[in-house]
């Protein structure tokens, strides 16, 4: 596949509201202007979110905040590794009254304000702060932003006869070191180094049912911060994919659409994602299952939690090793 980079700001839509196809590509750092999401006309179909997802040593942090146009979803997922509790937090509410969402990704704050969920995503020197309380759980968690480090956006345009209504922007920006404090039933935990926290930042209009793939890796392999990045099912046949892995900071883009073989029935066999530019192995520990039923709203999401090995080919052909570094893999299918 050839994949265009971008490398010059560049509105997501064009003056009429629609895709501006001048947008289609991948950058190394953000570059897109998503001003035009929501817009008129589209009511229901705009989709926007920043979620985040922190792996300690010690527990695994998930905060959501988002708006789908008749509703906003806000939730806070901590899983502590050692004893297997979970505790999840989750509201709906009508409208996008609780969400704060910046136009374009750091253009401002992201906040989520309910009685049960409150969230506070900000943009700090060098880094991103993530904060959030819940009945049971609070925390302050800085995600820092290395100097030079780059993460992966692509505009992904979904096609229907001949015309394209339903596109997507994304953000995935995985190894970013993290620190800071989490409380659990009031006993303060440290967030240690050899925490890594993951963005997933949204922009688009979405068709009504969606089912994707998506996977993330952070760690340290010989020395060096590795960070991976896959993605499939929802991306296939657009001319894009959202695959790439980042070496110290420095992102390789993977154009090739790549083979994922797991065991929908055993979701906790070993996950094989693999290509020319890429053989991995995926090993869970935890599945993070969930289903959400809800008027027009159906989702049903695996999302597994393990340890990487294999290789994945950069953008000079050196083999780049994943081996040991932590992450998860998913399958979601949303009727949204």
């Amino acid at each position: 596949m050839i994949e265009r980079e971008i490398t010059q700001r560049v509105s997501l839509t064009a003056e009429n509201g629609g895709l501006n196809h001048a947008a289609l590509g991948w950058t190394r750092t953000p570059l897109h202007d998503t001003s035009g999401i929501p817009g008129r006309g589209q009511w229901g179909r705009n989709k926007r979110w920043e979620y985040w997802s922190v792996m300690t040593p010690k527990h695994i942090i998930a905060l959501t905040v988002s708006c789908i146009d008749y509703l906003s979803l806000h939730s806070v997922w901590v899983y502590d590794r050692a004893t297997g509790e979970a505790i999840d937090t989750t509201v709906l509410s009508p409208g996008g009254r609780s969400a704060t969402l910046p136009a374009s990704l750091g253009d401002g704050p992201a906040r989520a304000r309910t009685k049960k969920v409150t969230l506070d995503i900000d943009e700090i020197d060098g880094g991103t702060r993530l904060r959030g309380t819940t009945p049971r759980v609070s925390f302050d968690i800085i995600a820092d932003r290395p100097a030079g480090h780059e993460s992966l956006g692509v505009v992904v345009p979904w096609r229907r006869g001949g015309s394209t209504r339903r596109f997507q922007y994304t953000v995935k920006d995985a190894a970013r070191p993290a620190h800071g404090t989490l409380t659990v039933d009031g006993t303060a935990l440290n967030v240690p180094e050899g925490s890594w926290a993951v963005l997933d930042h949204g922009r688009g209009r979405w068709p009504y049912q969606v089912w994707w793939n998506w996977a993330s890796g952070s760690g340290i392999v010989d020395g060096r911060v590795i960070g991976l990045q896959l993605g499939s099912k929802w991306t296939d046949g657009s001319g894009a994919t959202e695959n790439a892995v980042v070496v110290d900071g420095t992102l390789s883009k993977i154009s090739e659409e790549l083979v994922w073989d797991y065991d929908s029935s055993d979701w906790m066999k070993p996950w094989h994602i693999h290509g020319k530019r890429a053989d991995l192995t995926f090993t869970p520990f935890y599945n993070k299952h969930s289903r959400t039923n809800v008027l027009v709203i159906s989702t049903r999401t695996d999302q597994l939690f393990g340890t990487w090995s294999g290789w994945v080919l950069d953008s000079t052909d050196e083999r780049v090793s994943v081996d040991g570094i932590e992450g998860f893999a998913e399958d979601v299918l949303n009727r949204w």
